[in-house]
């Protein structure tokens, strides 16, 4: 049932968005119910490879586990089926960048890459924040080999579940002020950006525009996200 509705996005229309904007929205991914169960499984040991609090080591105020492998299955499907779709957005940047990385359209295939560069440990993770919690900016790389593009599912609805806790983008263009864009996708919905750059076309070019994303402050309640990285990490 994922990959049919994985299969039913408008690709193109979501290619297009990422090349503008850096980020692209899919709303109503998942259900309420898929939702649900991945928040009420957040407190089972056996799923998860590491927690870590936020506030230990100055990301920001909140929790958040990596999942082991094996990843469940709806995650699974998720990433390996819409990695075909983003693999060649991510060529296409690189290319425009002049920069040598090709990634391969598979994701078995990628993965085999980290997996020689050491790269062997799940990305995936789950987030929680309750009211204060916040996330500071920043970029999952995790090791040498990384894929430009990851995406964020939302498991509970703004405004009802939580307040605050906004989703926040940040754009360094090159010898210029910073541009926030604040985003509050609703329950279900899955947020594709790019990891840490794009390109943008200049009059001699294309440049780098360097990107990080983070979470405002939670004034309410609980947020929990799910997140999706296409890399594997070192530890």
């Amino acid at each position: 049932m994922m990959k049919q509705r994985l299969q039913k996005i408008n690709w193109e229309s979501v290619a297009n968005n990422m090349h503008e904007k850096g980020f692209s929205v899919i709303t109503n991914l998942l259900t309420d119910e898929e939702c649900n169960e991945l928040v009420q499984n957040y407190t089972q040991p056996n799923t998860y490879r590491k927690t870590v609090m936020m506030e230990r080591y100055r990301f920001g105020l909140g929790e958040y586990k990596y999942f082991d492998y094996p990843l469940p299955n709806i995650i699974h499907q998720i990433r390996t089926e819409m990695y075909p779709h983003l693999a060649p957005i991510a060529n296409l940047w690189f290319k425009a960048l002049k920069m040598d990385t090709k990634f391969p359209l598979n994701h078995a295939e990628f993965l085999e890459e980290c997996h020689k560069n050491g790269q062997q440990k799940a990305t995936v993770l789950i987030l929680k924040y309750g009211k204060g919690g916040y996330n500071t900016l920043h970029q999952d790389l995790y090791g040498e080999i990384y894929f430009p593009i990851q995406t964020v599912l939302f498991l509970n609805e703004p405004d009802k579940d939580y307040t605050g806790g906004e989703f926040v983008l940040t754009q360094q263009i090159p010898r210029a002020q910073s541009k926030a864009i604040v985003l509050k996708p609703k329950k279900g919905d899955l947020l594709v950006f790019t990891t840490n750059f794009k390109p943008e076309k200049g009059k001699k070019g294309y440049y780098r525009v360097n990107m990080k994303h983070g979470v405002s402050e939670v004034h309410s309640g609980k947020r929990y996200t799910l997140g999706i990285i296409f890399h594997d990490a070192t530890n």
